[in-house]
């Protein structure tokens, strides 16, 4: 835009702006509860990123080549409510901003996806989405890669704020998009010195610009309420083939007269006498929730013009060969072809044709060079651990800042980074992404798979070491009570298969499912359990019958994983005892639990000796043993030895299963 031309739209996108603070500062006061201190803070940056810069269609919101926005300081949600209101789009309606905060309504504290369109991705702890973001243009860069300029060439923009710079993921996720020269990701940071506490220079006296620009960014300053500024400052952004942070140096609060620039407008409403102040400060004389005729029409206008950019690529698209058409339309809308479950079926036939003992890792890698030959969307990674995970296959190139057509990522020592990137992957579109650590780095990564779980997103966590069964590497690497704990949250699968059968099995349903899965998977080799093919998924029930009992049952040991193995072999001595003991692969017990109770029942049969076991936490098993059962676990912390000699020391063998069923017959 010229200058005549801004001199000339000034009033207007003041007004536009406006609209934005008055709905943010009406909606948190209806509330009694939000924060209105970015959103009229960030008002100006926002009209002139949507007037004149993102490219969206409000009546086509996931039209796949739109520019994505991303709320990283997601607690000033209201901003994004007021702009996907104005311009148009199916929800928030006025009603919705009238019942922000409140339950069943849309407008929820925080953005959450899934609840309008428009939303891009769920936001509110801090640095999330700024990292969610890397993971979404680096997207762009590989579809770009596989579909050419024509139909793929959108941006990534976020708003983050001051505390999504502090937390450290911010550090990973600027290094890595700098590091991949991610172009098309463009960050404004709302530089506005105050947090919660107060003046943000109690806590931090980092060169937020420098930081960008050590780790390869394109950066630049700007008033943050100087619209031809930003304008300027965006334009720029859009040509550089570095990844853009614009720091935007605003006043929080901006417009409320006594509390503006304070930390006072942060996370509290502003109370009746400061809004009345503010409308007279901003001149916006209007009822609440009133936006006038000619203001709303120009917010309108503004949506109104990407529907002519969603048409013309949708007539690109048109072009496409039929077949081309119709592979694009499956890997969008994340289907899982045919093909994949008839490999997984030969594959398992020909285990069970030559078993193989080998580590579950192994046997996942074993999987994946099945699945990744006929399911060419999966993008695999880890987290500086390729050898150790066994994540990565022939046919997958490494992808990199000068060829993005690859399909496996280096993710570096960055686990939080690597699974908030994947989140980004999967929400995007297109791709099936997933990576390994080791399982005890969970903790690294919890908070993101915590939103794969909530936005409902297929990503696939490879989590290899998972028990004392490592070894040598001692109590620091030997997860304990991780895998209960992913357990305990909502919304994700974890799987402990057993072999390499279950493995697949495994890997099976986590590519189907609609949620995020975890792999535990062990260092150490394991017997193949299962010997004759079966084309029914077992691991789908979550627990089965691995071992059926000789004889009316008397007792059942239920394992997973690595500990199948043990508890199969217990089950020969206590048969050769003449006690009829079946054996039950707890491969999933979120999949077992979601089972009816008469198969529950059934494999569980009352009036049996129940014991379990498994090398972690007793936590959360005792309701399959019962009250008179047994729980075999490990309520401590490791050490470091061998596995052979840390399996007795703790108590997690074949013996143990044996005294304990005994004891109870």
């Amino acid at each position: 835009m010229t200058d005549s031309q801004f001199s000339e739209n000034t009033t207007q996108m003041t007004n536009m702006a406006n609209a934005i603070r008055a709905l943010s500062m009406d909606a948190i006061q209806k509330a009694n509860s939000g924060h209105p201190g970015m959103p009229m803070g960030m008002a100006d940056v926002a009209t002139v990123l949507f007037k004149d810069h993102l490219r969206f269609d409000p009546k086509a919101p996931n039209w796949p080549d739109r520019d994505r926005f991303v709320l990283s300081a997601g607690h000033g949600s209201m901003l994004l409510y007021s702009l996907l209101n104005l311009t148009g789009y199916a929800a928030p309606t006025m009603d919705d901003i009238k019942n922000f905060r409140q339950l069943h309504s849309p407008t929820a504290g925080h953005p959450e996806y899934g609840e309008c369109p428009g939303i891009e991705t769920t936001t509110g702890p801090l640095g999330q989405g700024l990292a969610t973001a890397v993971g979404m243009a680096l997207a762009e860069r590989l579809d770009n890669a596989r579909m050419g300029d024509d139909l793929v060439g959108h941006k990534t923009y976020v708003i983050a704020g001051d505390g999504c710079l502090m937390e450290g993921l911010s550090h990973e996720a600027i290094s890595m998009a700098g590091h991949l020269k991610l172009g098309n990701l463009i960050v404004l940071w709302d530089d506005n010195s105050i947090c919660i506490d107060g003046s943000t220079d109690m806590t931090v006296s980092d060169d937020m610009q420098a930081r960008f620009d050590a780790s390869g960014w394109h950066v630049q300053s700007v008033d943050g309420h100087d619209m031809e500024a930003i304008d300027a400052a965006l334009t720029q952004a859009k040509d550089s083939d570095q990844p853009s942070m614009i720091a935007c140096r605003t006043i929080i609060g901006f417009g409320a007269p006594t509390k503006q620039g304070t930390s006072a407008t942060h996370g509290a409403p502003l109370g009746d006498a400061e809004i009345a102040g503010a409308r007279e400060m901003l001149g916006w004389p209007h009822a609440s929730f009133e936006i006038p005729d000619d203001v709303a029409q120009d917010w309108a206008a503004v949506g109104a013009k990407g529907a002519a950019l969603s048409a013309a690529w949708n007539a690109k698209l048109e072009k496409l060969d039929v077949d081309s058409r119709a592979a694009y339309a499956r890997r969008l809308s994340g289907d899982i072809p045919s093909e994949l479950d008839a490999a997984i079926e030969d594959y398992k036939a020909a285990l069970a044709a030559e078993p193989v003992k080998v580590a579950t890792r192994k046997a996942s890698e074993m999987a994946l060079g099945v699945i990744n030959p006929v399911l060419t969307e999966t993008i695999g990674g880890s987290a500086d651990l390729t050898g150790s995970n066994n994540t990565k296959t022939p046919d997958q190139a490494v992808i990199t800042a000068d060829d993005f057509a690859g399909r496996y990522m280096h993710y570096g020592v960055r686990e939080f980074g690597m699974s908030a990137c994947m989140n980004g992957l999967a929400l995007h579109g297109g791709f099936v992404p997933y990576g390994g650590t080791f399982l005890v780095f969970t903790d690294y990564a919890r908070s993101a798979i915590r939103l794969s779980a909530l936005m409902g997103q297929r990503v696939i966590y490879v989590m290899t070491h998972d028990s004392i069964g490592l070894g040598e590497d001692g109590p620091t690497h030997q997860p304990v009570e991780h895998i209960a704990s992913l357990r305990a949250m909502p919304g994700v699968t974890v799987y402990r298969p057993a072999d390499a059968v279950e493995t697949a099995e495994c890997w099976q349903l986590a590519m189907h499912a609609s949620e995020p899965s975890v792999l535990a998977l062990t260092r150490q080799g394991l017997k193949q359990q299962r010997l004759t093919h079966n084309t029914e998924n077992l691991c789908a029930k979550g627990g089965y019958i691995l071992h059926e009992a000789e004889g009316d049952v008397a007792a059942v040991i239920i394992a997973s994983g690595s500990e199948v193995e043990i508890a199969a072999e217990a089950r020969d001595a206590l048969q050769a005892d003449g006690v009829p003991t079946r054996v039950v692969s707890m491969a999933a017990t979120e999949l077992f639990d979601a089972q009816d109770e008469a198969y529950r029942k059934a494999v569980l049969p009352a009036n049996t000796v129940k014991v379990s076991i498994e090398a972690g936490t007793t936590f959360g098993w005792h309701k399959y043993v019962g009250d008179g059962g047994k729980v075999i676990g490990i309520d401590s912390f490791g050490a470091s030895a061998p596995a052979t000699d840390l399996y007795k020391h703790f108590g997690i063998t074949g013996d143990a299963i044996v005294a304990a069923v005994k004891a109870r017959l």
